[in-house]
């Protein structure tokens, strides 16, 4: 089964930037679409973005424009570059397959956006 494990989240100032990594390990993820989730408080998790196995994306209409999803097929990884970031972004990023069957959900990296 596929383990995925977020990185590179943190405290950071409104306007600063992050990048976001998820590693896959015991599958390899080059077959398929996968997508960036996050979480606030007291809310539901939501798709941000996502990235087919051919490279295309699609991004949320609250991070259009300052977020960037990508992925590294060769290392097993998917990246997340997020600029301008504002307080409301503030939530624990997750990554996962883009697919109605998930892979089991990781831990997960905080994100918090805070002066």
């Amino acid at each position: 089964q596929v383990q995925l494990v977020e990185s590179g989240g943190g405290l950071v100032q409104p306007g600063g930037s992050l990048r976001l990594s998820c590693a896959a390990s015991g599958s390899i993820i080059r077959s398929y679409a996968m997508g960036w989730y996050r979480q606030a408080p007291g809310k539901q998790r939501e798709l941000v973005a996502h990235i087919s196995s051919g490279g295309s994306t699609n991004y949320a209409d609250s991070v259009k424009g300052r977020f960037t999803i990508s992925r590294d097929n060769a290392k097993n990884t998917v990246y997340l570059q997020m600029n301008s970031l504002k307080p409301e972004d503030t939530a624990v990023y997750y990554c996962n397959t883009y697919s109605l069957n998930h892979a089991s959900w990781g831990q997960g990296t905080q994100v918090t956006v805070s002066s």
